[in-house]
Parts: C-alpha cells; sequence; structure tokens
C-alpha cells in the first residue's frame, strides 16, 4: 500500500513566527514602559525633595536675617564663612543645613554702612549619587 502524501507546504509553521515577532515586540514594548515609568517617579520623587531642600535653605537665611543683625559679631570676616555661634539650625526636616556669612563696613558720607552677605545651603545624600539634593539662597542686609 502506498500513501499519498500531499506535497509540504512552503508556509507551514509562518504563524508561529509571526507569534514570537509579536510577543518579542510586546516584551521590549513592556521594558520600556517599565523603564519610563520608574523614571517618572524617580523624578516626581526628586521635586518633591527639592521643594523641601528649598524650604529648609530658606529656614536657615530667615534665621539668620533675624540673628545676624542682632548680633554682629555672628558674622565678622568680609569673605562667606560659616556661621556656628548663635546656634543656627544644623538640621533642617533631615536636611543638613549651612549658613554662612560675610560682612562688609563702607563709609557713606559720614555715617557707616554694613552690608551683610548671607548664604544658606541645605543638602541631603551623598555627592555624586541620585539621592543627593541640595538647595542654596542667598540674601543681602544693609544695615
Amino acid at each position: 500500500m502506498s500513501l499519498n502524501r500531499p506535497p509540504l507546504d512552503r508556509q507551514h509553521g509562518f504563524a508561529a513566527i509571526a507569534a514570537i515577532f509579536l510577543v518579542v515586540i510586546l516584551a521590549a514594548l513592556g521594558a520600556f514602559m517599565l523603564t519610563f515609568s520608574s523614571t517618572q517617579q524617580l523624578t516626581s520623587a526628586q521635586d518633591v525633595q527639592g521643594s523641601r531642600a528649598y524650604w529648609a535653605a530658606r529656614a536657615g537665611l530667615e534665621w539668620a536675617v533675624v540673628a545676624v543683625p542682632a548680633a554682629p559679631t555672628l558674622c565678622t570676616s568680609a569673605t562667606l564663612a560659616s556661621v556656628t555661634a548663635g546656634a543656627p539650625p544644623a538640621a533642617v526636616d533631615g536636611f543638613a543645613l549651612q549658613v554662612r556669612c560675610a560682612k562688609n563696613t563702607y563709609i557713606e558720607g559720614t555715617e557707616n554702612r554694613t552690608v551683610y552677605n548671607i548664604e544658606s545651603q541645605a543638602s541631603l545624600g551623598n555627592a555624586g549619587t541620585v539621592g543627593r539634593i541640595e538647595r542654596s539662597l542667598t540674601a543681602t542686609l544693609e544695615n
């Protein structure tokens, strides 16, 4: 007995190749969406932390704006130097805070004028890492 078999169809298995192609494309699209979502969440978290750092720096600056003119000995040099006397806040809301001040005296007519340059810097995290957040604010006061 002989079996009559039809000739092999040349398109046999095409659906499997198309299905594998679609699975690979969908997997790549899913991986891209996951990466994009992670980046968006990280950016949003850094934005919130940046806002918190701004307000921490602002708190240090407001402390200095009140404290330095009331106690001129807190700011003694003509170059920015850290204010350590008078207990400036060392940290605000988890952010390390550094307040620096420079004092310059000028003669205007018959009066002495003192100009204070104040800088407040709030930072969180280690330099060179993704989680590093830092904000700095400055103010100039004339007394």
